[in-house]
C-alpha cells in the first residue's frame, strides 16, 4: 500500500457497513433458514466470510460462506468453480458479494454458473459501487457508493486488521 493512497473508510467504518449490509439481508430474506453467500476470490471471499459470520450472528439463519473462484482480469477465458459441490447451492438464497462493483464485468461472469442450478433466489453485495456500468449489473446491498475517474483505483483490505479500510489511489 502506498503512503499517497486516501482511506475512504477506516475498520470502524467498513465493519460498520458489513453489518448493516447483514441486517438488510436479514430483513429482506427473514423467512429463509439458510442463506449461501458466495464470494469472489480475493477481497470478495473474505467479505463473504465476514457477512456470513455476522448475519448468523445478528439473525440465526444458518449462512455459509463459498468461494467463487474467478480469474478477474480474464473472466472469459477461465472456468468459473466453486468449493463446493453445486448441489450444496440448489434451493437456496445465493449472496453473490465482492469488494467492488466497477464495470460489472467480474460479477456478469461470476453469475453465470448460477444459471444452471435451480436456486431459489440470487442477490449482489458489495463494500464499494463505483457506478460505471458496462454490464447489466445491480448490487441489491452496497456498503458505500464512490463516483470516481476512470483512472482512479479503489481498493478494499478486510484481510488486514492493520490497514484495513477502503482506498483511493
Amino acid at each position: 500500500m502506498e503512503t499517497t493512497d486516501n482511506q475512504i473508510l477506516n475498520q470502524t467504518q467498513v465493519l460498520q457497513k458489513i453489518r448493516r449490509i447483514a441486517f438488510e439481508i436479514f430483513e429482506n430474506n427473514f423467512e429463509e433458514t439458510e442463506i449461501v453467500i458466495a464470494g469472489v476470490r480475493g477481497q470478495g471471499y473474505v467479505f463473504a466470510t465476514m457477512l456470513a459470520t455476522t448475519l448468523q450472528e445478528i439473525s440465526g439463519i444458518a449462512s455459509s460462506a463459498v468461494l467463487i473462484d474467478v480469474d478477474k482480469d480474464i473472466p472469459y477465458d477461465s472456468p468459473v468453480e466453486f468449493d463446493c459441490d453445486e448441489r450444496f447451492l440448489e434451493k437456496k438464497t445465493i449472496i453473490v458479494v465482492d469488494d467492488v462493483l466497477n464495470t460489472g464485468r467480474t460479477f456478469a461472469y461470476s453469475l453465470s454458473p448460477f444459471l444452471s442450478i435451480p436456486v431459489k433466489r440470487i442477490q449482489v453485495a458489495v463494500i464499494v459501487d463505483r457506478n460505471y456500468r458496462r454490464f447489466p449489473i445491480l448490487a441489491d446491498y452496497i456498503g458505500y457508493s464512490l463516483s470516481t475517474t476512470l483512472s482512479e483505483h479503489v481498493t478494499v483490505i478486510l484481510d488486514d486488521t492493520e490497514k484495513m479500510g477502503v482506498y483511493l489511489r
